[in-house]
């Protein structure tokens, strides 16, 4: 029998060198797996054995969640719902300094929640809105830096789909994880608001006032309830459904599905070209996502096979080291994978590792599950290449440069961590809500 470390070098290094020649992440997992598996298990008898097991992970009921909740967001991308909604938010802010990026905030928030995209989001905010707060004279981090951080935002806050394929590959409640994200998600948009806040009396001139039509208030309140709270109660509704058990994650889903369609037929936006578009890019990534849990399956149980996962374990828990300092550790190495490899690539190969290690440590997996999404938020904007950062630069202004894009990205990065570092001085943040709701 090999050793253990010998085991898990060996199927780490396959993983990387198919990386490093260009083969998808999904494939470049797949294939390292079926030649661990021909190694450890035997031959031909072992591969066939870890692709039955791999192809019965597929046959999860906890996956239904991720197309419905990703054709959710297309939807709400692509008919112009979330659109009415900035419009809407931007009219009842009234002349409020800096209001364009409390808009990009309260506005991207909602967003957020609905489309449970971060790059969707980025990409759609950074189109629309950078270039009006740009005319406007707004500084670049005025405008840059808020959306960034609420495209983050779309991790945390359910629906986020990037929520259920963790809760799947880490083999915990889809909807209690879902469900902790609430707070902290929340929280953290308070704190990006109160950053926001702080930066336009520190520098007036770096979101200048300018003069808006007065609206009525009876009107804004007629805005509110036709364009903002419709959007915002798909959102309720499918929190509230899981809250308290009365769907499950699947068919939460397909509610706040069918009642984005229903209000894009409302409001008379749905067209077939957004409908068809919204299938079709729905099911890109479900497919991505269902390879990846194909992949991650078979790397589990490779790991389990060889001893690589258990030697790990047994070897970072043999440090004389608190539970916090592992934390940390975990946290740091999560941020540093994040510099280099998407969110999804990280999951796949830190799962099998951390997950075990947390429950080894003691921490409460639906917590640990926040922190590791909120890792997974802060890595989409570290420098230098958080696949935020990249998307930003992609919309944005031409003349933008990716060094104004880091620095109005190290803010709200900071905000994050301090949101970890809340999580871990008063963990009911996250716990509280799941475990009053069981």
């Amino acid at each position: 029998m090999m050793e253990w470390y010998f085991a898990l070098g060996f199927l780490l290094g396959l993983i990387i060198i198919f990386m490093l020649i260009g083969m998808p992440i999904a494939f470049s997992f797949l294939s390292a797996n079926l030649i661990g598996a021909w190694v450890f298990m035997g031959g031909s008898n072992g591969i066939i054995q870890v692709l039955n097991n791999g192809f019965g992970a597929l046959s999860s009921f906890s996956l239904v969640p991720i197309p419905l909740f990703l054709l959710m967001g297309e939807l709400f991308f692509r008919t112009g719902l979330g659109m009415r909604m900035f419009g809407a938010v931007d009219v009842l802010m009234g002349q409020v300094p800096g209001r364009l990026s409390y808009v990009t905030v309260v506005g991207g928030t909602g967003f957020a929640t609905v489309s449970g995209s971060s790059m969707g989001s980025t990409a759609l905010l950074g189109s629309v809105l950078v270039p009006e707060m740009v005319k406007r004279g707004y500084k670049k981090h005025m405008s840059i830096g808020p959306i960034m951080g609420t495209g983050g935002l779309a991790i945390i806050i359910p629906p986020s789909a990037l929520a259920v394929l963790l809760a799947t590959l880490a083999k915990i409640d889809v909807g209690a994880l879902l469900v902790a994200g609430v707070v902290p998600g929340f929280v953290l948009a308070g704190l990006y608001i109160v950053l926001i806040w702080v930066q336009t009396r520190l520098d007036p001139q770096a979101a200048p006032v300018y003069g808006v039509p007065r609206v009525a208030s009876l009107k804004k309140v007629f805005i509110f309830l036709r364009d903002v709270l419709p959007m915002v109660a798909v959102m309720a509704v499918v929190v509230v459904m899981l809250m308290f058990g009365w769907a499950t994650p699947s068919e939460s889903a397909a509610f706040g599905a069918l009642g984005v369609v229903s209000l894009a037929f409302l409001y008379r936006c749905m067209t077939w070209k957004a409908f068809f578009a919204s299938i079709e890019g729905a099911l890109k990534v479900t497919l991505m996502a269902f390879m990846i849990v194909l992949g991650s399956a078979t790397f589990s149980q490779l790991l389990a096979f060889s001893g690589g996962s258990s030697g790990l374990i047994s070897w970072a828990t043999s440090f004389d080291l608190s539970p916090v300092l592992m934390l940390l550790a975990i946290f740091a190495v999560l941020i540093v994978l994040g510099t280099f490899m998407e969110q999804i690539s990280i999951m796949m190969l830190t799962v099998p590792f951390f997950f075990p290690l947390a429950a080894k440590l003691g921490f409460d997996p639906i917590w640990f599950g926040v922190v590791v999404l909120l890792s997974l938020e802060i890595s989409f904007t570290t420098p230098p290449f958080g696949l935020l950062l990249f998307v930003m630069k992609g919309v944005a202004p031409a003349g933008t440069s990716m060094k104004e894009i880091y620095i109005a990205a190290i803010p709200y990065i900071l905000c994050s961590m301090f949101m970890v570092a809340l999580l871990i001085m008063f963990p009911s943040l996250a716990t509280w809500l799941p475990n009053m709701l069981q």
